[in-house]
This record gives C-alpha cells, structure tokens and sequence, in this order.
C-alpha cells in the first residue's frame, strides 16, 4: 500500500473509491471497502506521523454498541479490545444535586459502549490500512481539481498524481470543500458555545461510569477511560462554556484552569491533573439536506455536524459508513458500479432518517438542557425526573447511547 508523497505521473491510476479525507470515518470506511473487496484511494493532507504522535490530540470517542460491531466486522477488535473502557453507566444530574439519573443496564444487556482515545483509534486504523492491498494512501497531498461526470470520476492531487474512480466519497470534516462545490443546502445554527477538552489524571476511580453534569452555563462530561500503564485513572472532559466566558477560560494557566475544573466535580474523583493536551472548539448544528449527488456520497461529519452532549457524533459517522459499504456491495454483488445513482439513493433513502431522527434528538437534548438560561434549573430536574420515572423514555435514551437504534445494516449489527 502507497503511504508516502506520491512521484507526478500523468498516468491516471483506477481504484473503486476515491475517497477524500482519512480520519476516523474515511479510513474506516476504506477498511470496510477493503474487507468487501472494493478499492478505494485515501487521500489526505495530513501526516499521519503527527497525527499520531504522542500528546497530539487529547480527545476521546465513545464507540457506541453498533460502531464496534463495525470494528469487529472488519477486523480491528484484535488490536482495540484491550484499550477501550467500558461505559457500564451514565450518571446525569444537574449540578451535582440530588435527583439524578443514573442509566446503567441489565447484566444481560452489556455496557453501553467503550471509550477509546482517538490516538489509540487513529493507530489501529493506519495499521490496518498498510497492510491492505485494496488501499492506496496518498497523504501529505489534496485535490486540487475534481471532476464527476456520467462515465467516472477524475481527481488530480497537488502532488501531479491523476487518480479515476467510479464514487467519489467526501470525508472531510465540517469544512468539506467538496460538499460546499457540489453546493449542497445546509440546515446550521450557531450553539454559541465553546468545548474545553482534555484529559485527566484523577485520585479516585471512575468505576466505569460517565458523568453528565449540567450547569447552568452548559454541561460538564466526565467520560471514563482505562488507567494508564502507571495504574494512573484517567478520564476524558468535555467542559461546554459560553463563547463570550471562552476566551478568559483558553488563557489560564494549567493550575487555574485545573481549581475550575475541580470545583465542578465536587470531589467525585478526588484530586487531578491533566493527562493530555488542552484543547477547545466551537459547537454548531450542520446538517446536509442530500448527501450524494451524481457520483458522489458525503459521509461523516461533511454530512452532519452535532453538539457533544450525547458523544453521538462519530458514531453517526460510522453508521453513514456501514451503510454505504453495505448498499455497494450488495449492488456490486449484482453488477453495479459503485457510482450507480440507484445505489446513491438507496444510501441516502436509509441515512436519511435515522441521521434526522439522532440530530434532532440531540439538538432537542441541547437546546433543553445545554444552553445557558433555556431551561431554569428546577425545570431541569422535572425533566430528568420524568425520565427516570418512565421506562420506555429511558430505554429509548439508552438505545441511542449503545447506537441500536433504528435498522441497521449488517456491517453494525452483532
């Protein structure tokens, strides 16, 4: 497999799937292709040495039921199993009062899901990848020019390479160039708020549980990860603040910003410190009103993107690639081309759906819950209370949590 800087040839090189974007979705959807027999070229700007390297990205990604049905499906559970923590329950309260909800399953039911580092994702996904012969990766390069018509795709990278194919797959995050010159329309909204992220190092353990905290300036996640090789607990944060309060917040120092953090855990895990680097990034709505056009499918986060509140986001993403792979290969296995429209349909007819339904739920959980003077905090805890009070309401919020849900394709069911 092709990982490094590629020489300018003119020949154009002929693979199934272009596929623009190699992160988290667009390379597990390439691995997925690959498990199916259908090829693709990844390309990506970045270099996946950075990318990885250690203290790089301090995120964290709860991997939902369904997502690691995908990553079994496809192989990567070998090199994953042992480095994610299981989710085993959720506590929700609203700053720290009693009356909280606690979403914890039956034995039977299994957790409801695993918290991975994404560096530890990133790794195992790039491993993979070069290893598989029906990947050609071409990073530290771009598309420069993008060409679909009715017979294929052609798109020619900023290194010379020209490459062919018969779909062309945008993976490329929330500024997706390829979405915005296709001129999809986009639902977005502005949340007005920022997310603190990092990692910590913590006295007590996590248990396996998940704190959701609400505040009245936006919720505060605790999310558990494994002890580190030190026997160090370690969980991830995602602290939401309002833009205006985001700035004075970035510009601590560690020591302050760490007494912040403190005082809204009210000692649940006892003393901490960071474990990772300190991050932050602005919270919107997007949403793609069509995800494919002629030859292309938008996938991930160019397709939809969500506030953190339900830690849905990836796993949305995921589903977006479960699907598509499923829809192709059944196609191809009938002598379709992967750019097929029919097959573009059938995606877009099945994701549709289900994307609306766990978008506006979140949204819903957001604007309720998450955002700074919607809802006064005796309101809040009617709320919560009415959930733990009907059992079908709080089954449903655990089934969006596992990411079981709605139909499934087989690539993410058990």
């Amino acid at each position: 497999m092709n990982d490094s800087v590629a020489t300018q040839d003119q020949t154009a090189e002929y693979r199934d799937l272009i596929i623009l974007g190699g992160g988290l979705v667009g390379m597990t959807l390439a691995l997925a292709a690959a498990r199916a027999g259908i090829t693709s070229h990844v390309i990506d700007r970045a270099d996946p040495a950075d990318l990885t390297a250690e203290g790089a990205d301090g995120r964290a990604s709860a991997i939902s039921t369904a997502s690691w049905n995908l990553f079994t499906n496809i192989g990567l559970a070998p090199a994953l199993k042992d480095l994610g923590c299981p989710i085993d329950s959720i506590a929700v309260t609203d700053s720290m009062k009693p009356g909280r909800i606690d979403f914890t399953p039956k034995p039977e039911e299994g957790s409801l899901g695993r918290m991975f580092a994404n560096r530890d994702l990133r790794l195992a996904l790039f491993a993979a990848a070069r290893e598989e012969k029906n990947i050609a990766w071409h990073v530290r390069t771009e598309a420069v020019r993008r060409d679909r018509g009715p017979h294929g795709v052609e798109v020619e990278l900023s290194d010379g390479r020209l490459l062919k194919s018969s779909l062309l797959v945008a993976a490329e995050g929330r500024q997706s160039p390829t979405r915005d010159e296709a001129g999809f329309s986009m639902a977005k909204w502005d949340y007005h708020h920022r997310a603190m992220v990092t990692g910590l190092f913590h006295e007590k353990s996590h248990g396996n549980t998940a704190w959701e905290i609400f505040y009245p300036a936006g919720p505060f996640a605790l999310l558990p990860l494994l002890d580190d090789d030190q026997g160090r607990h370690r969980s991830a944060l995602v602290w939401t603040v309002g833009e205006k309060d985001a700035a004075g917040i970035i510009a601590m120092p560690d020591a302050m910003f760490l007494n912040e953090v403190e005082s809204r855990m009210h000692g649940v895990l006892g003393k901490i410190t960071l474990s990772a680097p300190r991050m932050s990034y602005p919270l919107r709505f997007h949403h793609a009103g069509h995800v494919i056009d002629e030859r292309l499918a938008v996938i991930g986060d160019a397709a939809h993107g969500m506030h953190p509140i339900a830690g849905q986001g990836l796993n949305l993403g995921l589903r977006d690639v479960g699907t598509l792979v499923g829809v192709l290969t059944e196609g191809m296995r009938l002598g379709l081309e992967p750019g097929d429209a029919q097959l573009l349909a059938r995606y877009e007819k099945w994701r549709s759906l289900d994307t609306f339904m766990v978008m506006s739920v979140t949204d819903g959980l957001t604007r309720l819950f998450g955002i700074p003077g919607r809802l006064p905090s005796a309101a809040r805890r009617l709320g919560m209370g009415a959930v733990q009070r009907l059992p079908s309401l709080k089954r449903f919020f655990m089934d969006e949590a596992r990411g079981m849900s709605g139909k499934l394709p087989e690539l993410l069911q058990g």
